[in-house]
């Protein structure tokens, strides 16, 4: 498997080793010990949760900040822009985010720390979004950066994504 780090000190691509025949394809897509070899990660994954969604929507740019998360996020149907965005206070990067591409062809997985806003808009006509969590869902202290926060200025492909009535109601980054 080959590890990348991104532009974000800590963020990591993950490009599974994946063995094709005429029969279809084998991959590993989780090996405890071989990602906190290559990746430092020192976390319990507790919970594995999956999404499917249609083109145009936009889901995020949520996290927790109580019980933050770190994620292995892939899409294993479809193709997405997968989003994050640098919340640790103490990080060069605070406020800024990092696009990644997403899909079933290419089979990339993303490893995002505890500590990110994250989100993600689906590019093809549906896509199915699976992720490891390292800490439980706590729906009382999930939070939402606004998807088009000018001071953040990610640069989506799309001006009027399919969004949820939470997702509207994110606040800037200046009000978090």
């Amino acid at each position: 498997m080959k590890v990348t780090e991104s532009g974000i000190k800590g963020v990591y691509t993950i490009e599974p080793d994946v063995y094709k025949d005429d029969r279809g394809f084998f991959m590993e897509t989780f090996h405890i010990e071989r990602y906190r070899k290559l990746l430092g990660i020192n976390l319990e994954f507790v919970q594995d949760n999956i999404s499917r969604s249609s083109k145009n929507v936009l889901r995020g740019m949520h996290f927790q900040r109580n019980y933050p998360q770190g994620k292995i996020v892939k899409a294993s149907r479809g193709e997405i822009l997968d989003i994050i965005v640098d919340l640790r206070k103490d990080s060069s990067t605070y406020g800024t985010w990092e696009s990644f591409k997403l899909s079933e062809q290419n089979k990339l997985q993303v490893w995002i720390p505890p500590g990110f806003a994250h989100g993600f808009l689906v590019m093809s006509d549906s896509a199915d979004f699976e992720y490891k969590c390292t800490e439980y869902y706590h729906p009382e202290d999930e939070h939402c950066l606004i998807w088009n926060d000018p001071e953040v200025a990610i640069d989506w492909p799309i001006n009027n994504p399919i969004l949820s009535e939470k997702d509207k109601k994110g606040l800037s980054l200046k009000d978090l």
